[in-house]
């Protein structure tokens, strides 16, 4: 497998993604509830809407509370998928979540858009960089951030078939779309290997997995022989899949649309440092919150693009060979 062989289909929203899915979902299980937080239009959910009326909750712009409605369906076996951007899916209502979800092991579906730098022009307020790292942290919470419409589509479907609460994360801007149509390379727990390699092991989650792409295509014409793999599940971790790659090429990079504290960094350091030291290099922000921006000007300032991964991997090549 080579990264310059990956054919972009089109591009597309990962929140469109979801709500292809959702409705997809919603036809093959009569469960299936959806309930907004006054974003209806924004999840892209309107054709679940049109189809299953009487399955749609709209609750208005009270984050909190449709957390406790939705924990409340559970027990009549419900499935319903919690709606509204990332930093009001996490931050708003960590203790509704903790509390009502995650410590009764509701079979609850919290689905966020809007996720990280490429929210863009709604800036630092809206850009939540924290939440994979509050996420994971939960005993018993699945954490689950596709990298494309195709694989946000399947995962949307996957998540009903899935018992116990899950973490949803997808984006708000038009995105390569490259991964299988059909979702059949979409596992729940199992890492998506895009190339094979031998120098360098690249981990990339959500958005991050194209920019990856391209930095890896830069680096395959450097003779760089560039093993890139697609964490879409960050919990529970592909251990394996990690401790096979890096066992191979000795070193690492991970690259993730989030704080490098907490997140889909700390989560392959811990894999290494219990079984495997290496060097690794983190593509991420660095403590900080965003601003307001177009996506691509942040991703840049915030050493998200491809130039920055590349000059991550030098980096951690010249730690592995010195």
């Amino acid at each position: 497998m080579k990264l310059k062989d990956i054919q972009v289909q089109n591009e597309k929203e990962t929140r469109a993604g979801f709500g292809e899915g959702i409705y997809e979902a919603g036809k093959a299980n009569e469960k299936i509830v959806v309930l907004t937080a006054d974003l209806a239009g924004s999840m892209k959910i309107a054709p679940f809407i049109k189809a299953f009326p009487e399955r749609f909750v709209q609750c208005g712009i009270a984050e909190a509370n449709m957390i406790g409605i939705a924990a409340g369906l559970t027990i009549g076996g419900k499935i319903p998928y919690t709606t509204t951007f990332a930093n009001f899916s996490t931050g708003r209502v960590y203790d509704q979540i903790r509390q009502s979800v995650a410590y009764s092991n509701k079979n609850v579906k919290i689905c966020a858009s809007h996720a990280g730098l490429t929210l863009g022009e709604d800036g630092a307020t809206h850009q939540i960089l924290e939440d994979i790292g509050l996420m994971k942290m939960l005993p018993g919470m699945t954490v689950i951030v596709p990298c494309d419409f195709n694989q946000t589509k399947a995962a949307t479907k996957a998540i009903a078939n899935y018992q116990g609460p899950v973490y949803l994360r997808f984006g708000r801007p038009k995105w390569p779309n490259f991964t299988s149509e059909d979702g059949s390379d979409f596992v729940i727990g199992k890492a998506q290997k895009l190339s094979e390699g031998t120098d360098v092991s690249i981990f990339a989650c959500g958005h991050m997995v194209w920019k990856a792409v391209e930095a890896g295509r830069m680096l395959e014409e450097k003779g760089i022989s560039v093993e890139l793999i697609n964490i879409h599940t960050i919990k529970p971790l592909d251990e394996a899949a990690v401790l096979q790659s890096i066992t191979k090429t000795k070193c690492a990079v991970t690259v993730e649309e989030h704080n490098i504290i907490g997140g889909l960094g700390d989560s392959i350091a811990q894999v290494a440092a219990k079984h495997l030291p290496i060097p690794i290099e983190y593509v991420g922000t660095k403590d900080t919150f965003g601003e307001s921006g177009t996506p691509m000007e942040l991703l840049q300032k915030y050493g998200l693009d491809a130039p920055h991964i590349f000059a991550a991997v030098e980096k951690v090549l010249q730690r592995k060979n010195s």
